[in-house]
């Protein structure tokens, strides 16, 4: 009951739905009640009409005095609908006291059948209820023409039943509406919130770079101011991630000019003459230069990858780009000696993909320099590429310490690095290349080369292929 407590006063469709369906109950008691007792009490009139006809007919018809023989009932008594004509009596010379006489003479311990039942005969014309032995009746007094008293009876008991299943008859309609009527309201209670429904469904598949406004056209009115209000939001934000992005891109812009003349200057410090000590300090130095460079290199790829997506043209050839950032990259991976290639390269296996191509660069050569760097001295690298599906699957292993399944989320926040690596970075390359999969409609799934060991990394990236 509290858990249903706590629903109700969450959930404005649970409350809405429970209001109208309570309202149209209580509606429906009522109207019920009403009809049943409306209908009980015509029922009564429609029985007192029937023994004013029975009367009326007798009296038309002038029927002579019957023997009331065994049963003692007129010829005219209705069995079915259990209604009594007896002449009352005027005297001990009346029919029916005659034979009431003769039934208490053959056997005194008798019981009187209902229209032997003596009615007084001081009873007053018209409808009323009498109590004839010890039952109550519902009799009709009347007067003939003949000057001879007639009563037209009827057990009340069996009336009160005729009535209650008549209007039984009359409250089955709602008995049969009202479930159906419930049923119809909370479906309709349940379409008029779909709107909303979808419109959170909507919101919530939305990427994070998603800002674009949401459609209001197709909504309810009632909805529509809070829509444009998230739509206003949405706008707020847009704005303040594009300053934002704008802020680290002009910065890198102004770093990076004052940092070239700083490793020109160290550059020209080198070939001047100076002790070892010396030397070695401006080797430190220019080190640190080479990393600042590094720094805001990876920051303008970021500010990149975070701006607005660029139409691709033609698809790209992956294997084209693997080239190209092998070429970049050689040089790091032969100072450690390191045994990197691409599988496949021999048998002439590719993907082209839609994207652009300096977005695939950025994702290809962030994840080889990522993999050189954590890859020890005489490791292994490799990148592959396969079809299928409707998708480019690229990978890229090495034989590193891989990175903790309790870590492989966290290392695609910009800045982020696992600790005890040892390896000096900047911490923005998986950030870079989460970046532009999430613009590119691609996955970046991370997992062990080896699980033997738990050993080695393993970058998996999933990207749509190009409609042939």
């Amino acid at each position: 009951m509290d858990g249903f407590k706590r629903r109700l006063s969450e959930s404005v469709q649970l409350r809405l739905s429970f209001g109208v369906s309570l309202a149209i109950l209580l509606v429906a008691i009522v109207a019920g009640v009403f009809s049943f007792a409306s209908a009980f009490d015509e029922a009564h009139e429609f029985q007192d009409d029937m023994l004013l006809q029975v009367s009326a007919l007798f009296d038309r018809q002038h029927l002579p005095l019957p023997h009331l023989g065994d049963t003692g009932r007129a010829a005219h008594s209705d069995e079915e609908s259990r209604v009594i004509v007896q002449y009352l009596a005027a005297g001990p010379n009346s029919p029916v006291s005659q034979d009431t006489a003769a039934r208490r003479e053959d056997d005194p311990n008798a019981a009187l059948p209902d229209a032997a039942r003596p009615i007084p005969a001081g009873v007053p014309d018209g409808v009323q209820t009498l109590e004839i032995g010890g039952e109550p009746f519902r009799v009709l007094v009347k007067t003939m023409a003949t000057g001879e008293r007639i009563a037209v009876a009827q057990e009340t008991g069996f009336r009160d039943e005729m009535a209650r299943d008549s209007a039984l008859r009359t409250v089955t309609p709602f008995l049969i509406l009202v479930p159906v009527l419930l049923l119809v309201t909370a479906n309709l209670v349940r379409k008029m919130f779909r709107p909303i429904a979808s419109l959170a469904a909507e919101i919530d598949r939305r990427g994070e770079r998603e800002l674009h406004a949401i459609d209001e056209g197709h909504l309810p009115s009632e909805v529509r101011p809070f829509v444009v209000a998230i739509n206003r939001l949405l706008g707020r934000i847009g704005q303040s991630m594009e300053a934002q992005r704008r802020f680290v891109a002009d910065a890198a812009h102004e770093l990076r000019s004052p940092l070239t003349a700083l490793s020109l200057q160290a550059e020209r410090l080198a070939d001047a003459q100076m002790s070892d000590q010396a030397r070695e300090r401006l080797h430190v130095l220019r080190k640190g230069i080479e990393r600042g460079r590094s720094l805001l290199d990876q920051l303008l790829t970021l500010a990149h990858a975070q701006s607005a997506p660029e139409s691709p043209g033609s698809p790209v050839s992956v294997m084209r780009v693997y080239r190209r950032v092998l070429e970049d990259l050689m040089p790091l991976a032969e100072a450690k000696l390191i045994d990197i290639g691409v599988e496949g390269m021999e048998r002439g296996s590719d993907a082209r993909v839609p994207v652009n191509e300096v977005d695939l660069i950025a994702v290809v050569k962030n994840l080889v320099d990522n993999a050189i760097r954590y890859t020890p001295e005489r490791g292994r690298i490799d990148l592959s590429v396969t079809a299928g599906g409707g998708h480019a699957v690229l990978r890229v292993v090495d034989s590193g310490p891989g990175i903790p399944a309790a870590e492989r989320e966290r290392v695609f926040d910009p800045f982020y690095r696992v600790l005890g690596s040892g390896e000096v970075g900047s911490g923005l390359g998986l950030s870079i290349v989460k970046t532009i999969a999430e613009r590119l409609g691609a996955d970046v799934t991370l997992a062990c080369a080896d699980e033997a060991s738990q050993t080695g990394l393993a970058v998996t990236v999933r990207i749509p292929l190009a409609d042939a």
